[in-house]
């Protein structure tokens, strides 16, 4: 039984539930209202103190729905709607639907906003570029000088952030959760790797499943259960003015809209009669965390916020009068200076993590009050269905590899991500804190060769080399953003292995080791593609969701009877690491899965001259007889044992082969010295994402996702739906083939060779104009026989991945389009800031010879 006391605590907890929450915030309330609403009412929410006394209470309140990634869109896009939902309710959050303004300082920022316009057109938002003068219009307030463009997204708005966590906790109360406040959570019990209870002051609860919604107190929360959530609370701040609209004459019948700044690092709400203003500084000071030392956050830090550190604010403050210069001059009421839960990626940390049963809904970001209805939503179908409907690859805590257990590494990604919130996001913008940390064998070597890195999951990689400029054709920079930061090295290395040979260090590529006794069975049921194969054999697979989504896309290189390899891409290799462990432990096996990542280095020989580079300094025979394609050998390169896989994602004849670490120097020297009489060039990343464009090959996380399926995605070759024991996802995608797919992934190729993609983009079908009886494509508004003719919209996609072709000459970019659309040759247009591109459907593969 439990009980109220006279003040107001849970005299105790119950004894039992089957899901109890962690943290009265926003975030735990979302959760509860979400789980309750879908019929899950066996749920106790605990909070330390009183809700939203974390970091909810002080949090500012905005609510602006587009991001560059789109399933975060989509989340706050969410979150509106049940904002509108709840303010209808007896429980209104202070939902007030303004609109926002986005102002553009800068050229640079304006080429932003009309890329930004363009996602929006994607995801149904009604975002409009407009002029200085109409947003001066909205907000009055507003200085003109010195701004160059803006954007109004009328959806967008704020709302109060402790109401809205009352209203969402009403309805979950009202439905059945239980809500113990003035309750602290002392530790959590597993068994076999499991949740099976909470500890509290006030009682002990057997439970299943634990969700951490403890916000800047995740961190501390987690690490009972071993578990490292990377969250460092960080000191943000912002001003409240005292009253002034009224008296000023700059309020009417409707709300101030939300203003944002970038360029300046600032952002407005109206408050009542006065106004919101905060931003970003470019000095963070993180709180309750070092570099050496994880957050500790005092027992007593409830409902609080932190003394105001006005030399901190000093620049947004002077930059705030100069878009608001009545800043200037009003007064102020208050300064809230609170700390925030930021990552080191500014996303949310979402999911289940290596214990079983538990999750984490944390890492908020001071974005969290746009997300939060978007987070309740995902999570809810995370726990009570095993996966969410979304893409949450970008947000899932299994992002952070072990690098992060590091309170150093941990502070300064974070700091460096908050310093940066508002920069513009062009391509191959490379993080610049903590580098370089995981390096390969030939890190020497790259650095006297002219190499210039970039850095994925902490590992530096080879973009290009400086030293092939000179013989590159800086004729064939792209136009606008993708020329940004190219190189013509790029082209010198991809014609390289298109015409003699190129050799790439693959280091970073991860590699897990599944072995044990059911070993085969295991892989055969979570792959779509046959992998217990001979011992040798090489198989390209997905992974999939009971959906049939694609949750991963690797290779899998049989070893031995009981051992095999996964190799999967850098970026993708904790995530999974932990998918496949999880399906490990969901199912009656006995595997060991090993992330041997560091173990082994990795080169790619790939090109036509490959194989006469590769046959004098080894006694193996590397005719295709002997070792075909997608095949594996243990052989001798030289001095030094190698395994080596005959694949490439080049589309060229090629190996890629594999030395224990200590041989990767020597080896390296070996492959380079015997490839110069054939005209081997080093090559970087840079050219293997060109070559993979041409030939056709997909990247998990942009062309291929959880929410893409393998038949669309252009992989149904690799779906053995008449495999004994099926698979994970295969009654899905019996479902899929039997009634057609609706869409697939295109290969498209631009008219204009210098208008590069960057990722993104809209992409749509217009319905041709016909002109003596053939289909001729027009501007959108044109003049025939003296009307005026308009070309409608008959579609609209999204690029996933593009760049240029160097061997074809030709700008490429793929996109899911309508499957009545996808006929070679058919003509699309691609949004590129603002401008309609056209382009054609192409013949795949455009290159290689695989």
């Amino acid at each position: 039984m439990t009980g109220r006391t006279a003040t107001g605590r849970s005299a105790s907890v119950p004894g039992r539930a089957r899901i109890v929450i962690i943290g009265g915030g926003v975030g735990g309330a979302s959760v509860a209202y979400h789980l309750a609403e879908a019929g899950e009412t066996d749920v106790v929410l605990v909070e330390r103190a009183e809700l939203t006394s974390g970091s909810t209470f002080h949090s500012a309140g905005l609510v602006g729905q587009l991001r560059a990634d789109p399933t975060l869109t989509r989340m706050n896009m969410y979150s509106v709607e049940l904002y509108r939902r709840l303010q209808q309710t007896p429980n209104p959050p202070g939902w007030v639907e303004s609109g926002g303004i986005k102002l553009a300082s800068t050229h640079g920022r304006l080429e932003e906003i009309r890329r930004q316009v363009g996602w929006a057109r994607g995801y149904g938002l009604p975002l409009h570029e407009i002029s200085v003068a109409e947003a001066h219009r909205l907000f009055p307030l507003m200085e003109p000088a010195g701004v160059v463009g803006a954007a109004y997204l009328e959806s967008d708005g704020h709302v109060d952030p402790s109401q809205l966590c009352h209203a969402l906790t009403a309805v979950a109360r009202a439905n059945g959760v239980t809500i113990c406040h003035h309750t602290r959570v002392l530790g959590i019990d597993t068994a076999g790797g499991a949740v099976t209870g909470v500890r509290t002051d006030r009682g002990d609860l057997e439970c299943e499943v634990v969700v951490d919604c403890g916000g800047m107190f995740a961190a501390e929360i987690a690490r009972m259960v071993g578990v490292r959530v990377p969250v460092v609370p960080v000191s943000h701040q912002y001003v409240v003015t005292e009253p002034f609209l009224t008296s000023t004459g700059f309020v009417d019948d409707r709300p101030l809209p939300t203003l944002r700044d970038p360029d300046l690092l600032v952002y407005w709400r109206q408050e009542v009669d006065g106004l919101v203003m905060g931003g970003y500084e470019r000095n963070p000071e993180p709180w309750s965390a070092s570099a050496t030392s994880y957050d500790q956050v005092p027992p007593d830090f409830n409902g609080h916020v932190l003394p105001a550190a006005w030399e901190r604010f000093e620049e947004l403050a002077s930059n705030a009068t100069v878009r608001v210069p009545a800043m200037e001059r009003v007064g102020l009421r208050t300064m809230i200076n609170g700390p925030e839960a930021f990552t080191p990626d500014n996303e949310f940390c979402l999911g289940e993590t290596a214990v079983a049963g538990f999750f984490v809904a944390a890492g908020f970001c001071a974005h969290g009050i746009a997300g939060a209805g978007g987070v309740g939503k995902v999570m809810a179908e995370w726990v009570l269905d095993g996966e969410p409907e979304y893409d949450l690859w970008h947000m899932d805590i299994s992002r952070f590899g072990s690098a992060y257990e590091s309170p150093g590494y941990t502070m300064a990604r974070t700091l460096e991500t908050y310093r940066t919130y508002y920069d513009i996001g062009y391509p191959h913008r490379e993080r610049t804190s903590g580098r370089p940390l995981r390096t390969s064998p030939v890190y020497p070597w790259h650095r006297a060769h002219g190499a210039v890195f970039g850095e994925k999951a902490g590992w530096e990689r080879v973009n290009y080399y400086t030293s092939n400029e000179p013989d590159g054709d800086e004729t064939l920079r792209p136009r606008g953003w993708a020329g940004r930061d190219w190189s013509p090295a790029t082209g010198v290395e991809h014609t390289a292995t298109r015409t003699a040979a190129a050799l790439f260090d693959e280091t970073s590529f991860a590699k897990l080791d599944v072995s044990g006794p059911d070993a085969a069975r295991f892989l055969d049921l979570v792959c779509d593609n046959a992998v217990a194969r001979r011992v040798g054999d090489v198989t390209y697979t997905q992974a999939l969701n009971g959906r049939g989504g694609i949750e991963a896309d690797f290779t899998v290189v049989r070893l031995a009877v009981d051992r095999f390899r996964v190799v999967t891409g850098t970026a993708f290799g904790s995530h999974d690491l932990a998918w496949l462990r999880k399906q490990a432990r969901q199912r009656d096996v006995e595997v060991s899965i090993d992330d041997v990542t560091g173990q082994l280095a990795c080169f790619a020989l790939w090109g036509p001259a490959s194989r006469d580079i590769l046959q004098p300094i080894t006694p193996a025979d590397l005719s295709d007889d002997a070792f075909g394609f997608m095949t594996a050998r243990h052989i001798a390169v030289g001095n030094v044992p190698v395994h080596a896989v005959r694949v490439s994602f080049s589309g060229e004849l090629g190996w890629e082969l594999y030395a224990s670490t200590e041989y990767g120097a020597g080896l390296w020297a070996t492959l380079y010295t015997a490839g110069q009489p054939h005209g081997l060039r080093a090559a970087g990343y840079r050219a293997i994402e060109s070559l993979r464009l041409e030939r056709g090959f997909r990247v998990w996380g942009s062309d291929v996702t959880p929410e893409t399926n393998p038949y669309e995605a252009g992989l149904g070759f690799c779906v053995k739906l008449d495999k004994p024991g099926g698979f994970v996802g295969a009654a899905a995608l019996r479902a899929v083939r039997a009634n057609g797919v609706a869409r697939r992934l295109c290969c498209i190729v631009l008219d204009d060779p210098r208008a590069v993609v960057v990722g993104g983009e809209p992409v749509r079908v217009p319905d041709p104009v016909v002109i003596g009886g053939e289909p001729v494509r027009v501007p959108e508004s044109v003049v025939i026989g003296g009307e005026p003719v308009r070309v409608p919209e008959s579609a609209v996609g999204r690029v996933t991945s593009g760049g240029y072709g160097y061997t074809i000459g030709r700008s490429i970019a793929y996109c899911y389009l309508p499957i009545d659309a996808t006929s070679p040759g058919q003509l699309v247009e691609v949004d590129l800031f603002g401008e309609w591109v056209p382009a054609k459907v192409a013949e795949k593969p455009l290159a290689g010879r695989t």
